[in-house]
């Protein structure tokens, strides 16, 4: 089980990241608006923050759902090419 949790944080600070990173890319080079959506967005990935939420209001985003938002995002970003 500790394993599994260990493998859990890692890739949700890693998705985190990204998107922290699309969001500023996006703030300098694409439009303010869509790099503070993509900054917003990970913020469901940071696990102190999810945890957070867990302890104080008892709601929890399932990792695959997170799995699944990501994937639509990161399709959604690299499908517009604003970036290049």
């Amino acid at each position: 089980m500790e394993i599994h949790s260990g493998t859990s944080h890692t890739i949700n600070w890693i998705i985190a990241m990204l998107f922290i990173t699309i969001g500023i890319l996006n703030i300098f080079l694409v439009h303010p608006l869509k790099g503070i959506f993509y900054i917003l967005l990970s913020i469901i990935y940071l696990p102190p923050i999810h945890e957070s939420l867990q302890s104080k209001i008892g709601f929890s985003i399932s990792n695959v759902l997170k799995f699944a938002l990501a994937i639509m995002i990161l399709w959604g970003t690299l499908a517009v090419g604003d970036l290049m």
